[in-house]
């Protein structure tokens, strides 16, 4: 699925980013994320990244329901990806990512989503000690103006 359009939004505001998740009574939470497109880490497809603590609720509500929205918006410009999320990290797991390669993949996400660090290091223990997902969504439908 082309992402080219949505990709074009990310470095105008940030890669500042709006998601919806499904709470288990069915209702919508959202959520502020910083995004970005990449190769997906194991079949190389482009999908959506961003990153999430360890603790937090839009962790607790994809492993329910992987179904997400992800909305990136520049002045009057916008695009939407629904997808599907897959979650990995050290609370889940992934069987071809290992310590290493999530340590690299989460800062391949934070770089697409137009971030930079002067301290890698320091960026990775933050990541382990937040104990940090990678969410990769694969997209179904992308859209927008």
């Amino acid at each position: 699925m082309d992402l080219s359009r949505f990709e074009s939004l990310v470095p105008l505001d940030h890669g500042l980013g709006t998601i919806v998740t499904m709470r288990p009574d069915g209702t919508p939470h959202t959520s502020v994320v910083n995004v970005g497109v990449l190769a997906h880490p194991i079949g190389g497809s482009s999908v959506v990244g961003f990153v999430a603590a360890g603790n937090a609720r839009k962790l607790v509500n994809l492993r329910a329901d992987r179904t997400v929205a992800v909305v990136l918006r520049a002045g009057w410009q916008w695009m939407t990806v629904d997808g599907t999320a897959e979650l990995i990290g050290p609370d889940d797991p992934h069987p071809d990512v290992d310590a290493e390669r999530l340590r690299l993949l989460l800062r391949e996400i934070f770089s697409a989503a137009g971030g930079t660090h002067n301290d890698w290091d320091a960026y990775d223990r933050a990541m382990r000690d937040e104990r940090r997902a990678a969410v990769i969504v694969s997209p179904r439908r992308v859209y927008g103006v």
